[in-house]
């Protein structure tokens, strides 16, 4: 069925203006959405960082207390704070490695946003045919 569409030319350019700023709003309104999710999974990597910083000092301050003892007592007691130290520092980069290697799979790319914009590209590309 082939039906007609008795709009004028300058109607028709009229309602593509409209549905075009419509839409451009939508992708701005989605691509903020997109953009606040990515700053929150940031500020938690953010948060693993400055733990694993703050362990990795706790575990340069044993060792700092280690070599202390081990001047003051010269034996057997500066082992157990050097032991601490250690594990202090190991835990703390491990955290730290944690929080970078998160941080770099999160994408600050508005996946969505560019998807549907690809499609409304698509779609547009489609409807001037």
């Amino acid at each position: 069925m082939n039906a007609r569409d008795d709009r004028s030319l300058g109607e028709l350019f009229g309602e593509l203006s409209r549905e075009t700023s419509s839409l451009v709003r939508q992708e701005v309104a989605l691509a903020k959405a997109e953009l606040t999710q990515t700053a929150s999974t940031v500020g938690v990597d953010v948060g693993y960082l400055a733990a694993g910083a703050g362990v990795a000092y706790a575990g340069l301050l044993a060792l700092v207390a280690a070599l202390i003892l081990l001047l003051g007592e010269a034996i057997e007691l500066w082992v157990s704070a050097l032991i601490v130290g250690v594990v202090l520092a190991a835990l703390g980069g491990y955290l730290v490695r944690q929080g970078i290697q998160r941080l770099k799979a999160t994408s600050p790319v508005p996946d969505q946003t560019m998807q549907t914009l690809r499609e409304d590209a698509e779609w547009l590309k489609n409807q001037a045919r």
